[in-house]
């Protein structure tokens, strides 16, 4: 078998094996469009489109504008002569024009209408995701204030040191007004004393 891969390699000319291969395409260069029957639009700006002639068509400018239009279209049709009427009565073309612009206006409405909803489906999800982030700090927040709440327990307050100075205050005057009560430097020793011990010492 090696053999035989070697003269076939000896056989074919040089590039032959290069020009033979069917060229598979390149990861780093993009793909050619390929080409479509149906035409191509934006989707974004035929929907920007559609609601602004839902918007035009709900207006009362466009329901003013169009009642002028039928009221001109029909006393044309009726008192103009009869060589320059272009729809007769029962107004046959005035009835195919209305019902053309109905039939591209509701589809145009309902596309307005998804591209409004998706808008609100995507505001309340943002919301949603607001109110949780807002019902998570607050938490936090309840938590941290709980826990300087437990802290300030803890620490001496003002009046708390208050009354302890005047507790020690108190105490000092007590012991001040004792030495001077007993005349020497241990009053307290003395007061334990037994009296008549210092007869026996003696």
């Amino acid at each position: 078998m090696a053999p035989d891969r070697e003269g076939v390699r000896e056989r074919l000319p040089a590039g032959a094996t290069a020009s033979g291969r069917p060229r598979a395409p390149r990861l780093d260069q993009p793909r050619p469009p390929r080409r479509r029957l149906l035409p191509e639009w934006d989707p974004d700006a035929f929907g920007r489109l559609s609601e602004r002639v839902a918007r035009f068509i709900g207006t009362g400018r466009f329901l003013v504008w169009m009642t002028v239009v039928i009221i001109l279209w029909v006393l044309w049709n009726v008192s103009a002569p009869r060589d320059l009427r272009f729809d007769e009565y029962p107004f046959i073309f005035l009835t195919l024009a209305l019902s053309l612009q109905a039939s591209y206006a509701a589809p145009l409405i309902l596309l307005a209408q998804n591209r409004q909803d998706d808008r609100d489906r995507v505001n309340l999800e943002q919301d949603r995701k607001q109110n949780e982030r807002s019902i998570a700090d607050t938490e936090y927040l309840t938590r941290e204030i709980a826990a300087l709440r437990i802290g300030l327990g803890e620490v001496a307050t003002r009046d708390w040191i208050r009354s302890e100075l005047q507790d020690v205050i108190k105490e000092l005057e007590g012991r001040q007004n004792g030495h001077k009560d007993h005349h020497g430097p241990f009053p307290a020793m003395r007061a334990e004393r037994p009296p008549g011990r210092d007869a026996d010492d003696q």
